[in-house]
């Protein structure tokens, strides 16, 4: 559950909020937790609530996550740009799977050496126990078994698994996989690519075409469940470049590190002390 913060924490985290939006000079809201469908209803409060202020024109969102549902994530693209018309991407520690797809939607990501993202396997829940599950591990198992069955290879016991999976189910995992991919390219595309403007190798101007096959390279890189291996591997600022995927890296800034590491750690005492699975938080609230 998301929980607002009511005690005393508050008035200390305000300060320290405050202190990362004079950094980046912009407004700033804070998501820790699951990219669930509650989240829509807080962060529309939320945005619209400091937007209102009049203060910034752009919102930086400090983001730690361990993914979470697709299409959340593009009813927040769709509140944040209704608002600012520049969004950047805070990770003080690690933004997975659908966490990696909004951060696709800034115009810039901003990481330390230790911060992480993960690969853009969607999360979806399964009918059968509602719990949050990662869509490719299936439908590669599935397509696994498939190719077994062909072969006249697969076991009984691997008969009995692909004989009561739910088609509908992996129909819906196969659509999830496939709007996650369609979402990268097309943010990659409109944000983040925006001020791409020319090559730095060469100097030559970069043609939308180009942006889009950028933008198509990486999303099967972060799709490319058989390269990560795992759901939750994590991807550093390292292996993000290898992508030719830009990331903003604010390790030697003194005075932007103590800001989000001040504000991050007092958060994460606060999530764990209250035992909730995740809050937002802006310092409006």
């Amino acid at each position: 559950m998301i929980s607002p913060i009511r005690d005393n924490t508050r008035n200390i985290l305000v300060e320290r909020i405050k202190s990362i939006e004079k950094e980046f000079n912009a407004d700033c809201i804070c998501i820790d937790g699951p990219i669930a469908e509650e989240l829509v209803s807080l962060s529309k409060s939320c945005v619209e609530d400091l937007a209102r202020d009049g203060k910034h024109e752009r919102l930086c969102v400090l983001l730690t996550t361990n993914g979470g549902d697709v299409n959340t994530a593009e009813r927040l693209v769709n509140i944040f740009r209704h608002h600012y018309s520049k969004v950047e991407f805070i990770v003080p520690d690690h933004a997975y799977s659908a966490g990696t797809l909004l951060c696709m939607s800034g115009d810039k990501i901003w990481m330390d050496y230790n911060s992480v993202l993960g690969p853009i396997d969607p999360q979806v829940v399964n009918k059968e126990n509602k719990m949050y599950v990662p869509a490719s591990g299936y439908v590669d198992k599935i397509r696994e078994l498939l190719q077994k069955a062909q072969n006249n290879t697969i076991s009984e016991a691997e008969f009995l698994i692909l004989k009561d999976f739910d088609l509908a189910e992996l129909s819906l995992y196969e659509q999830a996989i496939e709007l996650t991919v369609v979402l990268l390219q097309e943010w990659l595309v409109k944000y983040k690519f925006k001020d791409w403007d020319t090559h730095n190798s060469n100097g030559k101007k970069v043609t939308k075409e180009e942006k889009e096959e950028r933008a198509k390279k990486i999303a099967e890189e972060l799709g490319n469940y058989n390269r990560w291996k795992t759901h939750g591997r994590p991807l550093s600022m390292e292996a993000l470049a290898s992508l030719k995927l830009q990331i903003d890296d604010y390790s030697d800034d003194i005075k932007k590190c103590n800001s989000i590491s001040n504000f991050h750690s007092m958060a994460t005492d606060y999530k764990q002390l209250s035992k909730v699975e995740g809050f937002i938080f802006t310092r409006r609230m």
